[in-house]
């Protein structure tokens, strides 16, 4: 039984590693379904049932230290890839498909809570609160709401299980309607996307052993300056300080991201890392007690999709959006820079330009998005 925190630390950094290396080795269908993160909460949340460490005051100070400064780093880090002129270089057209996305997942949570609250318990809006900064941006957005909000680490699973289930199917669903494109867009009265003309998105150099050194150091020293700042800050019922520490080093990595900075490799590389680790800390402070609401939050997932996928179709016969942008502007929300690009291959090389700025405008967005969802539930739960 582990009881001080070095080998702590180790078995964290392993558990992380796992099964992302397994992925990249054997690639196996399973982890279409259940991608690395998810199976790394679990492995953790077993191993901490099965009582390989004691939370002892060492390690549960080292907890709350980790999770404390790399979730503001984490974020800071990704949006360094985050180009806005980029992104507002895709024009009205483009922009307004992801406006009217977004409208529809926020109707569709709330809508979603008001069906079900009453099987809910009195804090039940968080983990769908969570989910929705993960359906607006992606996993890291998912973690930084639960942080704003105080949310229980035991619910993480049943976000992270919803996420990844909900997301899984409706990627099928995507890929399925294609061929419907030349139905729906005469029902729209669109014209096709597909000879969309978008700049390529700049590649960046490998991650080398000293510039991940320097990203770690920068991201670090960004999370502790934020978290100085977040203090400062007043603070409400719904705006706490760690929020204020989180919102400031994500407007950090933004304006990074616009300086010579962004040039130096490695950002992703070492936000990857820390993503997966900061989800291996948080399932070792929980149990799987978390995971035996997952069935209501599945049904509240599936949904909150069939809801979203409701409202998008009516604003694409309003504004008469095709099925190409529609589709890739929704998983580009759900399923994040990740299965975006490989979906809008699928429908139109030309597009993937705009499935990956899509994306990582999600990824800017995603926290606010999720903190004015759980204020929305909050009061309605109340």
């Amino acid at each position: 039984m582990i009881q001080s925190v070095w080998p702590y630390l180790a078995v964290m950094l392993l558990a992380a590693g796992f099964w992302p290396a397994i992925e990249r080795r054997f690639g196996w269908k399973v982890f279409e379904v259940l991608p690395p993160i998810v199976l790394t909460y679990l492995t953790v949340t077993a191993l901490s049932v099965a009582g390989t460490w004691t939370a002892t005051p060492a390690i549960h100070a080292a907890q709350d230290m980790l999770v404390t400064r790399m979730v503001p780093a984490l974020l800071f880090l990704l949006m360094i890839n985050c180009d806005l002129r980029a992104i507002l270089a895709l024009g009205p057209r483009v922009l307004g498909v992801f406006a009217c996305t977004a409208i529809s997942l926020f109707a569709a949570f709330v809508i979603t809570f008001l069906l079900f609250r009453h099987w809910m318990p009195g804090d039940g809006w968080k983990p769908l609160a969570a989910l929705s900064g993960s359906w607006m941006g992606g996993t890291a957005n998912m973690i930084a709401v639960k942080q704003a909000i105080g949310m229980a680490d035991a619910s993480l699973a049943t976000s992270l299980l919803t996420d990844a289930l909900c997301y899984s199917m409706w990627v099928v669903v995507l890929f399925s309607v294609a061929r419907l494109a030349p139905a729906f867009n005469r029902w729209t009265r669109a014209t096709s996307s597909a000879d969309m003309a978008v700049a390529q998105a700049v590649t960046r150099a490998p991650a080398t052993g000293d510039s991940v050194l320097l990203w770690l150091g920068i991201a670090v020293g960004v999370a502790a300056l934020s978290t100085v700042l977040g203090s400062l800050m007043p603070i409400g019922n719904m705006v706490s300080a760690t929020t204020w520490t989180i919102l400031i080093a994500t407007a950090a990595g933004l304006v990074a991201a616009h300086t010579p900075l962004a040039r130096l490799p490695g950002a992703q590389a070492v936000s990857s890392a820390l993503l997966i680790s900061v989800v291996a800390v948080l399932a070792s402070q929980s149990s799987f007690a978390g995971i035996a609401a997952a069935p209501l939050y599945l049904v509240c997932g599936v949904t909150v999709i069939a809801t979203h996928a409701v409202f998008l179709c009516l604003f694409a016969r309003l504004f008469h959006f095709d099925l190409y942008l529609c589709g890739i502007s929704s998983l580009a929300h759900i399923g994040g820079v990740a299965a975006t690009p490989v979906l809008a291959a699928t429908y139109s090389r030309s597009l993937v330009p705009v499935g990956i700025l899509l994306a990582l405008l999600g990824y800017i967005l995603g926290t606010g998005f999720g903190l004015l969802v759980a204020s929305v539930l909050s009061s309605l739960a109340s």
